[in-house]
C-alpha cells in the first residue's frame, strides 16, 4: 500500500513524497490504519523496520486535520539522547511540508538552548525521561495540552530503570481517555503489556515479524583504527578500491558534513545529507546521486531513508552505528536485487563499545583487521579547520555541546547515545 492511498494532508504528502517514501513498510500500514482514527496501540516492532515515521504520520494528520487538537501537542518518550535526535531529524523531513514545530531535549547539554525552543513553541516534544521531568517541574515545560503520548522502545526503558519515571510522567499529563496513547517495543513483555494496560484505553495489539538478517552476500571487513586516523584509512579505502558509487555513513549530522568537506579538499567530489538540510538541496543531492554524477554520498541513518540505489557498489560506516539493526540497513543497500557488495566498517576506540550488539545481532563475527601504513591514504585536510554550515538553530549535536558553559548539566541522559545513568525509584536527583 502507498502513502498516496491514504487520506492525508496535501503537506504531509509532500514532505513524504519529498523524503522519498512511497510504499508503506508493514508496521507503517498496520499503524495507520488504526491509529488515524484515534486508537490506542501496543506494537511489536523491531528498529528500522520504519515505526517512527508511522507514529510521526499520525501525530502529523491529526494535528493538522482534527479541528477538537487545536493547539495541543504530542510528547514522544525515547531513552537516549541518541535517538532523541534520530526522531527530531525524521519529523523534520516527513513535516517539512507542513508549519508544526518539533523538538529534541536530551541531557548532557545546558537548558538555555532548550528553554528558549519551548518558549517559541513546540508542537511535538521528543525526550528522554531526565530532561522532560526537569523542564516539567520547573514549569518550563508545559504538558497540560499533550493529546499524544508515544513511548517509543518500551522495552529499553524498562532495562534501563525508567519505569518510575515513566509512571511519573504520565500522572501530570491529561487522562488516558484525553489522548492517543501508542507504545513501541521491540519485545511486549510483561513490563510493557502492564503499561499498556495501565495507560490506554482499548489499545489494539500490532506484532510485526522481525526480518531475516542476511549480509551472506556482502563481502564485510572491519578495520581496527584509532580516531585520529579515521580519515585516512577513509582516504585509504576510496583509493585502493576506486567505487563507481558509495555512502558513507556517520553516526552525527555535523560529522557527515565535516567528512564530506574533507574529501573534497582531497579532491573527490562527494556532498552530504543530514535532516536539517533544505529540501531543494536534499533532492538536488539525491538526483545527482542517483544518476550517477555523484559518486560519494555522507550522510546519517536518517537522512539516508528513502535513498534507492539498486547498484551501489560500497558502503563505509566512519562510524558504527548506535543500534545494531542500523548495521543491516546500512550495509544491505549493496546488495540489493540478487547483487554483491561490499562494506568496510572503521572501529576505533570509541565504536568499539557498539561491535558486541551488532556481531550478536548478526549472529556472526565481523572479519576484522588492524589497519596498515598501506591501507592509509595522506590527508590533505589534516589540521585545517571545517567550518560547518548551520541549517537551523539545533544543528550542533552530540558531543559538539560539552564543555560549553550555561545551565546545569543532566547526568541521566548524557553521553555519545548512551542512556540515562540513572537506575530505579532511589536514584538520586541532580
Amino acid at each position: 500500500m502507498n502513502f498516496t492511498e491514504f487520506p492525508l494532508d496535501s503537506g504531509l504528502q509532500e514532505g513524504l513524497a519529498k523524503a522519498g517514501y512511497v510504499t508503506c513498510m508493514p508496521v507503517q500500514q498496520q499503524v495507520l490504519e488504526n491509529a488515524l482514527e484515534g486508537a490506542d496501540l501496543y506494537v511489536q516492532s523491531q528498529t528500522g523496520t520504519g515505526k517512527t515515521a508511522a507514529y510521526l504520520v499520525t501525530i502529523l494528520q491529526r494535528l493538522l486535520n482534527d479541528p477538537a487538537l487545536s493547539g495541543k501537542k504530542a510528547l514522544v518518550m525515547v531513552p537516549t539522547r541518541e535517538l532523541a535526535v534520530q526522531v527530531e531529524e525524521e519529523a523534520r523531513i516527513v513535516g517539512s511540508g507542513v508549519s508544526l514545530k518539533s523538538a529534541s531535549f536530551y541531557g548532557g547539554v545546558g537548558y538555555g538552548h532548550q528553554q528558549e525552543l519551548l518558549k517559541k513553541g513546540v508542537d511535538i516534544i521528543i525526550g528522554t525521561p531526565g530532561r522532560v521531568i526537569d523542564l516539567q517541574e520547573s514549569g518550563t515545560m508545559d504538558l497540560s495540552q499533550v493529546a499524544f503520548l508515544v513511548i517509543d522502545e518500551a522495552d529499553r526503558m524498562f532495562d534501563m530503570g525508567f519505569y518510575p519515571d515513566l509512571r511519573k510522567l504520565i500522572k501530570v499529563l491529561p487522562k488516558a481517555d484525553q489522548r492517543q496513547t501508542m507504545l513501541f517495543s521491540a519485545t511486549l513483555n510483561s513490563w510493557v503489556k502492564n503499561l499498556a494496560w495501565e495507560y490506554t484505553v482499548n489499545a489494539k495489539e500490532i506484532t510485526i515479524e522481525a526480518e531475516n538478517v542476511t549480509v551472506d552476500e556482502i563481502d564485510q571487513l572491519l578495520y581496527h583504527i584509532p580516531s585520529n586516523e579515521k580519515m585516512q584509512l577513509l582516504l585509504g579505502l576510496i583509493r585502493n578500491n576506486n567505487p563507481e558509487s558509495l555512502i558513507i555513513f556517520c553516526n552525527t549530522k555535523k560529522m557527515s558534513e565535516i567528512v564530506a568537506k574533507r574529501l573534497k579538499i582531497n579532491g573527490y567530489e562527494s556532498d552530504f545529507i543530514i535532516g536539517d538540510l533544505p529540501q531543494s538541496k536534499r533532492l538536488q543531492v539525491i538526483e545527482s546521486f542517483k544518476s550517477g554524477s555523484l559518486k560519494c554520498l555522507v550522510a546519517t541513518d536518517v537522512a539516508a531513508r528513502g535513498i534507492d540505489v539498486d547498484s551501489l557498489a560500497m558502503v563505509i560506516n566512519f562510524d558504527l552505528p548506535n543500534e545494531a539493526e542500523n548495521y543491516v540497513h546500512r550495509i544491505g543497500r549493496t546488495a540489493r536485487a540478487g547483487k554483491t557488495g561490499k562494506a568496510y566498517s572503521l572501529c576505533s576506540e570509541q565504536d568499539v563499545y557498539n561491535l558486541p550488539a551488532i556481531e550478536k545481532y548478526i549472529e556472526n563475527k565481523i572479519p576484522s583487521a588492524v589497519a596498515a601504513p598501506d591501507d592509509l591514504a595522506e590527508d590533505k585536510s589534516a589540521g585545517v579547520y571545517i567550518r560547518t554550515d548551520r541549517y537551523d538553530s539545533d544543528y550542533d549535536d552530540f558531543d559538539s555541546d560539552r564543555g560549553r558553559s550555561g545551565g546545569r548539566r543532566d547526568s541521566r541522559s548524557g553521553g555519545r547515545g548512551r542512556p540515562d545513568t540513572r537506575r530505579g525509584p532511589s536514584a538520586g536527583r541532580r
